[in-house]
This record gives C-alpha cells, structure tokens and sequence, in this order.
C-alpha cells in the first residue's frame, strides 16, 4: 500500500519463490510491503516492511570528475580546476578530495581535510622546485568515486612570459562629437600583467562617461558621448614584471568649429566696398577649417546676402555697396564637419575715410657717378592716413617700361641712393608714395642724366725718362698718371725745346696718336741738346706737364753688354731627367751683342735649341738624362766689351749599380752580403738600398731588405742546400738604378772543419809481423760525413811515421810489421 493510503493492493497470488519483482510503482512515492504464506489449510499471518520504502532509481559512487587543469604554477602554489563527473551515481556530489602526489613517491596524499565543493583550489605551501601530480574524486551519499586523470608533473616554479598585446585599434581614430567610442585588445603574460590607460600621460580614470573593463585576456577602453576634450593620445600600457608592451592610439573627436573671433576689423571703408578681417576660431572643431561664408546685410533690410562661401583667408573684400547705407557682416567658419555659429560685425556706413596719397613734385638728381645716383624729392599730401614707403624707379631714356629700384621699404628718408646703373646709360627716375590704402600716383620724371663718374683733369704723368737715343731720335718711356681725374686717358702729348730755346714744340699734335706710355721724337738734330716734357689728357682736358730730369744729346750711343739673368740661371740648376732644360737672360747692349753658348768650353750638344731675340737668348733641352749636366756658360759680346755668366747644371737621375757585390759567411740558414756605393748616385743622396734573392730554380725574385741605408745586409732564412743566387739595387727620390748581381751561385751550407781525433785507439791481437787495431767515431765530425781513417804507423825512435792505408771501418790490421 502506499503509505498514505490504508487499503492494501495485491501484488502476486502465486508466488513459490522466496522474492518477487513488484512493478507499476511511481518513482518518488513510498511504500509499506506485506507478505504471508500459504499452504493447502489456507493463508498464515503477514510480516509487514518495518519503515516506508520510497521508489527511486538504485544509487551508485559517482564517476570520475573531468578535465582536471592547472590554471597557475607559482614557486611555492599550485591552482588547480576541474569539471563534474559526467553521471553523479545517481545522488548530488557532496563533496570532492583532491589528492597530490610527490614525483619518487608511491602514495598519493588527500591535500585538504575540509569538505569542499567548489571545482577550483589553490596548493600553497609547497616547496619550489618540487614536482607533484594531482587527482580529484567526486563524492555522494553512497561514497567516494574514481580518481580523475593525473594531471602532468608540475614543478613548483614561477610561470614568467613577456606581456603581448593585440590591439584591434589603428594609430588613429576620428570620431563625430556625441558619438561613443572604444578601444579594445587582448593581452597576456605571466605572472598576470597590470593594465593602466593614459590619456596624454596621465592615467585615466572611470566616470559617468568613461568606463575601463579589464578581464584576464582582454581589455577595453569604452567611452559614451564624446567631447572635443576626449581628443589626445591613448595609450595602454601592460606590465608584469619582466616587461612592459604599450599600444597607442591619436584619437580625434570632431565638430563643427566655434564661432571665428571677432571683433570684426574694418581695414578700409569706401564709398563702395570695405575690406574686413577677424581671427580664425579658437577651436577649429578638431579638422581644420576649410572655408569662410562671409555675408552681408543692410542695416534697414534683414535680407543677409551672400558675398563669398569659397574663402580660407581671414580677410575679405565686401563689394557692391551702395554710399551712405549702413551695413552689417557676419562671418561662418567651415570645416569638414560643419558650419560653425556665425560672428556678426557691428554696423559700418559705406563713405571715402581716406585715400592713396598725392604724387610727389618732380625728383632731383645730385652725385651721379657711373653706377649710382641719388634722387631727392619733397613729401606730398598723405591722403588722410600717414606715408608707410616711398617707391623709386628707374628707366633708360629710351626705353618704356619703369622699374623698381629696391624691394626694401624707404622710409622716411625723402632721398635714395640707387646702385646698379650701367655705365655710359641715360636714366630718368620717379617717385609714388604709399600709405595702408594704397600707392599713389608716380611723380613727373626727372631730367634725364648719363651714369658716369664726374670728370677733372688727370695728374702728371710719373717718371718720364730717355730711354734710348740715335743721331736724329730719342725714345721716350713713362708711367701712367696716378689719378685719371675718373676719366679714360685718350693719350699722351709729348713736347720738346731745344736747350736754350724758350718755346715748346709739339712731337704729336693730338693725344690720341700717342695711347700708350711711350713714344719715339723724330727729326732731332744730331750733336744738339734737348729737354722733354709728357702731359695725360682725358675729356676734361691737358694735365701738368712732367719733365724729363735731364737734357739729352742728341747722337748714337755705344752701351757694353750687360746680362740680366732669369731665375734659371742662378749658380746651380736642377732638373729631373726625362724634363726639359731651360736657361735664359735678358741681353742689354748697343749694339746688340754676338751671344754664344758653351758647355765646358767646347760646343753644346746638337739637341740644344738656343734661340737669340731682339732682347735676350734661351737655350733648352728636351727630355734630359745625366749626361747633359755640367757648367753651360753664356758669353755675350758688341764693340763696347764683353760678358761671360756660367751656371751649374745637374741632372738627376736614378743612381747607377752598386759596385764589387761580395758573399761571405755562408751558413746553412745565411750568408753575408756586402758592396760599395754606385760610382754615379744620379745627382742625389742614395736613400736606401734594395736586397732581393732567387732561389736558381725559380723565375721570381724575393726582397729580403729594401728599406736598408748600410752598405751590407745579412740575407736569413735560407733553405739549407738550396742554391741562390742575390742581387742589390740602390734608390735615391728620383727612382731605383739598375741591379747587380752575383757572379755565381752560393749553396747554402754550414762551412767544412777537419773531424776531430777518433778515440780509445788500440790493439785487439798481436802477431809476429802484424796487429789488429780498433777505435772509436771521434766527437765531432766536422760538418760532414766522415768518409775514412788513415792508420800510420812508426818504428820506436824513429821521427817520421809512415802511411799504411785509409780504412772506411773502424777496424783495421796493419801488415808487413
């Protein structure tokens, strides 16, 4: 029956075994059983269950929990995670033992001794270094069930790894002002890092708008509504502590720009148009500004007309007014994002205020030289509003066009000194003022003038002398005169007087046929006395005249020879063979001198070129070599005399070939070398001698020395019984001369000596007519292979020992005793 019912409901009538299956119960109600047997008499008394059974499925342990994972090694915890046994046995877990095990030991050890239900625990208190595995059972009312899988071995260290960071935002970000924005990214590393937000280097911190969410693998910056102060530099940072990783973003929160600053300047106000300017906004809204709506209304009208929506400067002009109207201007700013509020200007009446000022009167011009000038002129009306800069320019007479003279601003100077003008050119010049109006008109040119320097009379000419002299001519030679008077010299006028005469006469009659510093007198008379005068004349006239110091007699002269020698022709001369030879001087003398050449007294060599001018002679020799050096003398010779100058040539050239080149001291390993200087060092100090050796069987010759200034060199390194052969060149600065070589090979061994004396000498047998001798090898062999023993032999008393035979052994028996 159920327990909550009274009645009793049969379950079987014929039942012979001792149990019986009861079927068609409801899971969760409880029941009482009775049973009674019978017999063929009829039924005995029931035996009732004692305590009501409650239907349900039979309950076994649970099954082994799963996917045990280890979540976080440090050096002295271990956290550990596990899932639920996938069948509970029929009953709730209540409760699961985690056990860990030593690695080396055999017994697992339970790890907490509380009840525990949660499916996560942190082992502390463990050793570093130490390895352990786990395992965890789950339990319920009926017991414990299986262990999990063992996890790995974990040893208890410190887990470390860098911190990443993958960021799912751009360097830059641009977002519209109201709108929300976010910056997200995963990170990791161990142990876990710490993540900070800047925003412009200082931390960022939560509020109504901003919020910062932060998991163990992601991380997000959020923020809602922005503003135009949300815009700067973002930048995550995420430490732990073996390093640190940062991700930056530029973001840019953006809006239409504020209003421009005004107020609204009016720059000039005419009777038709105004120019205006005001200040860019102080926040361009984060873009910068791309365009500025200017318009314009009538004070007495609220139509606002448009003037220009195409403009980025911070200036405009407003055309189209009508004199005497009042009017208003207000001004948008633009940019990629919108139209800013406007700034509206106060009320201004369109009327002439001021005006460009008048042109100045005529200029002057005063110092004219041949490349400046200086224009002078008087400061015109200002046209209401003070002169900023004056505007001076130039054009050649001929020419249309009018150039400005300077970039730079005049002012307020009224003159100008104006550079750069081309000589010999005719200019005229005028000047504009210029005030913050404008320019005015150009003032009436001034008179025209020629760029060139103001011109006086010269300065005598200097040092006028004779400089030569016939029966019937003197020539004359001066110098120009110191100044010009900033005029060319056009020429000379040359003027003569007999001594005692009171007038001068002319020896040309127009300057320009004298043009240079000097000139023949002709027509003289022979045997008479006369004094010279030269005067310089430019356009402005004659100079003072300058005198020749003395009266000159008018005849033929007779002048001995005189020799003024070139820088070639100093004591000694150097030249490098292969250059070409040059020697040189002037000649003086009337009459002009017989000029000869010798070297040594004897004729020079026929590939010398000489050459006699009008004023000198020249003797040159191409490609030189040793043998042209010597004393080359120059004579020179007319009826008044003669002279004779001798110079030293040296050629110099690459030194000869040492002399008498001699080995000596031949070793194995060395040998001596030694030789005298060249009989020719080139005509320059040897510096340094060059030692090179070949072995006979080779082609290539080997420097052993090239650097050595002794007469000697020790050659080392020779391989024992190879034969060499050396030879020796010498150097000065201008090259090495030629080799010489030893006469024959030198083998490179040590020296012979005689062996020295065999040792222990004596007898081993005796006969009557002979002996047998034996020895030892003596101690030294003298350098060589010992090739024999001589044995001799002398009777007692007698002075000479008598020659028995050579022997190759070391034995011997003497015969014929």
């Amino acid at each position: 029956r159920e327990s909550d019912h009274r009645a009793w409901t049969p379950v079987s009538y014929t039942v012979t075994r001792q149990n019986a299956t009861v079927q068609g119960l409801s899971e969760g109600k409880a029941y009482f059983f009775r049973i009674a047997a019978e017999n063929i008499i009829g039924m005995g008394p029931f035996t009732e269950t004692t305590k009501e059974i409650v239907i349900r499925d039979p309950i076994t342990v649970p099954d082994r929990p799963e996917d045990l994972e280890v979540k976080e090694v440090t050096k002295n915890s271990v956290t550990l995670t596990w899932n639920p046994p996938k069948y509970n046995g029929g009953s709730d877990i209540t409760m699961y033992v985690l056990e860990s095990r030593l690695i080396g030991k055999e017994k697992f050890h339970r790890v907490t001794k509380e009840k525990m239900l949660d499916r996560k625990y942190t082992v502390e208190g463990l050793k570093e270094g130490d390895t352990y595995e786990y395992r965890v059972s789950a339990c319920n009312i009926v017991g414990q069930g299986k262990p999990s899988f063992c996890t790995k071995p974990i040893t208890c260290k410190d887990e470390i790894a860098p911190p990443s960071l993958d960021l799912d935002f751009r360097d830059k970000l641009i977002v519209r002002v109201g709108e929300a924005f976010s910056l997200t990214g995963r990170y990791s590393g161990k142990p876990a890092p710490k993540v900070t937000w800047l925003k412009d280097d200082i931390v960022v911190k939560e509020n109504d708008r901003t919020k910062i969410k932060t998991t163990p693998t992601t991380l997000c910056l959020g923020i809602l509504k922005s503003v135009r102060e949300d815009s700067g530099k973002y930048c995550v940072t995420v430490e732990n502590s073996t390093g640190s990783r940062k991700g930056f973003c530029q973001v840019n929160v953006v809006d239409r720009p504020s209003p421009p600053v005004g107020p609204v300047v009016f720059d000039e106000v005419h009777k038709d148009h105004m120019v205006i300017s005001w200040k860019p906004p102080l926040d361009d809204g984060g873009s910068e500004i791309t365009n500025y709506i200017i318009e314009k209304r009538d004070a007495h009208r609220d139509l606002w007309m448009p003037v220009t929506s195409a403009t980025i400067k911070t200036t405009c002009k407003i055309p189209k007014l009508l004199e005497g109207r009042d009017y208003q201007i207000r001004i948008y700013a633009e940019n990629l994002y919108g139209i800013s509020d406007p700034l509206i200007s106060d009320e201004m009446k369109a009327k002439d205020r001021f005006r460009v000022p008048d042109a100045p009167e005529q200029p002057i011009i005063k110092n004219v030289t041949k490349d400046s000038a200086v224009v002078v002129w008087n400061k015109p009306y200002d046209g209401g509003k003070p002169i900023t800069n004056y505007i001076v320019e130039k054009k050649e007479t001929m020419a249309t066009r009018w150039v400005r003279v300077t970039k730079d601003p005049i002012f307020p100077s009224t003159q100008f000194k104006v550079p750069d003008l081309l000589e010999g050119c005719q200019y005229e010049f005028r000047v504009s003022a210029e005030n913050e109006i404008g320019v005015g008109d150009p003032s009436p040119p001034s008179k025209p003038i020629f760029a060139r320097d103001p011109i006086a009379k010269p300065s005598p000419p200097i040092n006028p002398e004779a400089v030569d002299k016939t029966k019937n001519s003197v020539d004359l030679s001066w110098q120009p005169p110191r100044h010009d008077g900033n005029g060319k010299i056009i020429g000379y006028l040359v003027e003569y007087q007999k001594v005692g005469d009171e007038e001068w006469k002319k020896a040309n009659l127009t300057a320009d046929s004298c043009p240079e510093t000097k000139y023949k007198v002709t027509g003289l008379t022979e045997g008479l006395t006369y004094k010279f005068r030269v005067k310089a004349v430019n356009a402005a006239g004659e100079s003072e005249p300058a005198y020749v110091p003395d009266p000159v007699e008018v005849k033929d002269r007779l002048e001995p020879p005189e020799l003024i020698l070139d820088a070639n022709m100093a004591r000694e001369q150097h030249v490098k063979a292969g250059d070409t030879l040059r020697l040189s001087a002037v000649i003086k003398g009337v009459p002009f001198p017989k000029v000869s050449w010798k070297k040594e007294d004897r004729e020079v060599s026929p590939k010398a070129d000489i050459e006699v001018t009008g004023v000198g002679s020249k003797l040159e020799i191409r490609n030189t070599v040793h043998e042209d050096g010597g004393i080359y003398s120059l004579t020179v010779e007319n009826p008044a005399g003669s002279k004779t100058v001798s110079v030293k040539v040296v050629v110099l050239d690459k030194p000869g070939p040492p002399r008498n080149l001699q080995v000596s001291e031949v070793r194995s390993d060395s040998c001596y070398l030694t030789w005298m200087e060249p009989e020719d060092d080139g005509g320059s100090v040897i510096t340094n001698y060059v030692v090179e050796r070949k072995d006979v069987a080779s082609a290539q010759w080997v420097a052993i020395s090239s650097t050595s200034k002794k007469r000697s060199h020790m050659a080392k390194y020779l391989v024992e019984g190879t034969q060499y052969v050396f030879r020796v060149a010498a150097e000065n600065q201008f090259g090495r001369g030629p080799y010489v070589e030893t006469l024959k090979p030198i083998k490179a061994i040590d020296p012979l000596h005689p062996p020295g004396p065999p040792k222990n000498l004596h007898h081993v047998d005796v006969d009557k007519t002979e002996v047998s001798l034996v020895w030892n090898r003596p101690d030294r062999d003298g350098g060589a292979e010992i090739t024999g023993y001589l044995v001799e032999y002398q009777e007692d008393g007698a002075d000479e020992w008598t020659k028995f035979q050579t022997v190759p052994m070391l034995d011997c028996v003497v015969t014929g005793l």
